[in-house]
């Protein structure tokens, strides 16, 4: 779903309307290959290796500052994808994982401030929270103690970031929903029990994901000129 998703939409925004889209899409699209290419193991942290993780959402925030100059939207977009490819480099590290967790969670609450507040839809949000508050209930038994309130804490604005991203819809909403997933499967992984392939599915929702709310902001620059 999250390919043929991202490939749609990509499609549509390549069109003879907008044909530098791709153009300025480019550097994306080929920091992805290289990460997916050289595929650096985990156990081997280093500053290499986080630069070639944030490339890809570094070059997304450069399309938004070339392609979508100006307006509130996409500035806070490519503020939520700076926070992220922070959150990127920390994750490097095995001990700088809270850090990185705060740098998503700011991700996260840029996301909301972005997709705004109406329409509200609280049925939405009822619904995401029976949903998902089981599964982060579950992994919160598995966490040490002084784990709990951080991962509880950034559960709760990824619900929030969720909840406002299918009130929104379009490509925002299938962003938000893949970037939940790709969240809800590393947590899993790192927290429960290790998923096989956890790492190449976490990675291709996660920037699936994040390339799908970036084309968000074309939707909204659109409106606002008609």
């Amino acid at each position: 779903m999250d390919a043929g998703k991202a490939g749609q939409t990509l499609k549509t925004h390549c069109s003879a309307q907008r044909p530098d889209v791709c153009r300025w899409l480019s550097p994306f699209i080929l920091s992805c290959c290289v990460y997916f290419c050289l595929w650096i193991p985990e156990d081997q942290p280093s500053w290499v290796a986080a630069l070639v993780k944030c490339l890809p959402i570094l070059g997304l925030a450069g399309f938004l500052w070339v392609v979508c100059p100006g307006g509130g939207y996409s500035r806070l977009l490519q503020g939520a994808l700076l926070c992220s490819a922070v959150g990127d480099a920390c994750l490097i590290w095995p001990g700088a994982f809270l850090p990185g967790m705060a740098a998503f969670a700011t991700t996260h609450l840029l996301y909301v401030w972005a997709f705004g507040f109406s329409p509200l839809q609280p049925g939405l949000l009822l619904l995401i929270i029976l949903a998902s508050g089981p599964y982060l209930s579950l992994v919160l038994q598995h966490l040490e103690p002084d784990m709990g309130l951080p991962v509880a804490a950034y559960g709760l604005i990824l619900m929030a970031m969720l909840w406002r991203g299918l009130a929104r819809g379009g490509s925002a909403g299938w962003g938000a929903l893949l970037f939940t997933l790709s969240d809800g499967m590393l947590a899993w992984d790192t927290f429960v029990q290790p998923l096989p392939h956890a790492r190449l599915v976490v990675m291709t929702t996660y920037y699936a994901a994040q390339l799908l709310i970036t084309l968000s902001a074309l939707r909204s620059q659109m409106a606002k000129t008609d």
